[in-house]
Order: C-alpha cells, then structure tokens, then sequence
C-alpha cells in the first residue's frame, strides 16, 4: 500500500475544512446565528477547533442535535489513537443512530490507520463511513486504493475485493463534483488539488484491478490517467505499471519509456527502482529480440514483474507474459 500518497491527499482534502460551522444543537431547523454565514467542507482529520465537523455531501452543515452528542462527538475527535478513535466513532455510533456526525469521526479513525499503514482497519473503517456517507470521495478513494493494493491471488474473496475497489473507485470519480462539500470561502486551487490527488488515487486504483484481472487495454488507459493528472507529482509505480501493461499488449517503445519514467522517479535504491530497472532490461531484450544483428544471439527475457513491486513476478513461458 502505497500510504505516502494516499496520507497526502487525505491531508490535502481534510486541509480544505477550516470554514468553521454551527455547532449550536439543531431543533428541526438551522442553528445558525442570526447573520452568521455557515460553511460546509470534507472532515478534518484533527479535532475542529470545537467545531462539528462539515458536511460531506449535500448543502447541508452537519449539526448535533444536542449538546451532549456535540461533546461525545468532539471526545472522540480529540483523540490521536486509530484504534481509539474507532472504537469511539463505534459507541458514538451505537448511542447516537441517527447522528450527521458518524462518518467524520470514522473517516479520522480511517486517516490515522493510513498514517501507520494498517490496511485492513483502513478498509473497515473506511467502508463504515462510505456506509454513512456514501458520496464522500474522501472515503471512496481510500478503500478503493486500500483493496487494490492489498489484494492477492490467493484470497479466497480476491474477486469480491477487486469487485468492491472498482465499486468505489468509480464511485469516488463519479462523485468527486459533488460529494465533497467544501467551505466558501476555501481556496480554489487547493480544492482542486484535492480533486486531482483524488481521482489520481482512483484511476490508478482502477489501473491495478485491470491488471489483476488481465485487462490489458483497460489498464493502459487508466493509469495513463493517473499519470496524466499527477505530472506535477509523478508517481513511479504507475509507470511501473503502465509499462507491464504495454508490455503486454507488446508496445515495447511505449513500455520502455514508462520503465525509464519509473526508473528515474523512484527513490534510488528502492523496491520499485529495482524491479522498474528489472523492467527495463526485459523490454530492451524483446526490442532486441524483435529486430537482432545479423547472426547474433538473443537471451530469453527475464518474466514481467509483478503489479505489485515486492510480490514474486509472475511466470511467462514466451516473451510477452501472459
């Protein structure tokens, strides 16, 4: 799991909350002061200054409806453990059914698992706030991501699991317009930066399901999207990616320049750098292969590598992997 990335547009999206909203307990109505402006914005990961957290969605400012679910709610938010702040988001949830407050508090909780690369309780907690708040492109993105990178062939669920990172991922592209309510008076190009970061975690996301499942095509198009809306921020494992799936479909000049693309943006040293150097080689054999000098010999090209860097590559019998 990627987290550097993934922490970073959390960050970036939860940032853009520091409109400040009512938090006056509503009585069937809107709390506002009288004059006062409400905004809305995407849950902060740290406690609001006091404040309820915003809206995810819709118009609305998210309100408790009194004052002992607003100070539950600020408990929970305080703290700085996952597991603590899960299991409070829980019992927030369970005293308070019907609170607008519940996915905020399990977005945090999802945020700060994030932050210690726990990936299965980012996905619990994640999955619980999409269930309360199923437009958030915060949330979406991040399961999405979460499943896709953690994924393998031997789950007994993998099909349920790719099926369900899809699911979200699109959803998270779908929604990204409307899903994340933002405070008026938030900076433009912040929001859409986040927007950016977002869809760029959600196409790629999409990317390693299609080449999960083989879908060649699919995932050139998809990570060729991620890496159009990260040129600022080029991430080497989506051209890692982007050259195992044209190496498939035997685009090998392509594939070769997104092997040297991965090569040169990956930290020096790295696990992606390696294996993105053991790609390189490997499409430099099957260009030499594909036109050799006259009389010479050509080695058998190393297999293509996993789309996970660190994971075994997988076996291929001929020169381009199946």
């Amino acid at each position: 799991m990627r987290s550097a990335a993934i922490i970073a547009a959390i960050v970036l999206a939860a940032s853009l909350a520091s409109g400040q909203t009512n938090t006056t307990p509503s009585q069937g109505s809107s709390s506002a002061t009288p004059g006062q402006k409400t905004q809305t914005g995407t849950p902060s990961q740290a406690p609001n200054n006091g404040q309820a957290a915003p809206a995810s969605g819709g118009s609305r400012v998210l309100q408790a409806k009194s004052q002992e679910e607003l100070k539950a709610y600020q408990d929970v938010a305080a703290k700085t453990e996952p597991a603590l702040v899960e299991a409070g988001a829980d019992d927030f949830a369970a005293k308070y059914p019907n609170s607008e407050l519940r996915a905020s508090l399990y977005i945090r909780a999802m945020s700060l698992y994030s932050q210690s690369n726990n990936t299965e309780r980012v996905i619990v907690t994640g999955e619980k706030a999409i269930a309360d708040d199923p437009t958030n492109p915060i949330p979406l993105a991040q399961v999405a991501t979460a499943l896709a990178e953690s994924v393998r062939d031997t789950d007994l669920d993998r099909e349920q699991r790719l099926a369900e990172a899809s699911k979200d991922a699109h959803a998270a592209i779908d929604n990204i317009d409307t899903g994340l309510v933002l405070p008026a008076n938030a900076d433009p190009k912040r929001i859409a930066n986040a927007k950016q970061t977002l869809l760029t975690m959600s196409y790629d996301a999409l990317g390693k399901i299609d080449l999960d499942k083989k879908d060649f095509p699919s995932a050139e198009q998809n990570l060729q999207k991620a890496i159009d809306l990260s040129k600022t921020n080029p991430d080497p494992v989506s051209y890692l990616r982007l050259s195992i799936a044209q190496d498939h479909l035997q685009q090998y000049a392509q594939a070769l320049d997104s092997a040297n693309k991965a090569v040169q943006y990956a930290k020096d040293g790295s696990v992606v750098q390696n294996v993105a150097k053991q790609q390189q080689g490997r499409i430099q054999k099957l260009m030499a292969a594909a036109s050799p000098a006259a009389g010479a010999p050509t080695a058998a090209p190393s297999p293509a590598p996993s789309a996970t860097p660190g994971q075994s590559p997988a076996p291929s019998s001929q020169s381009t992997p199946h």
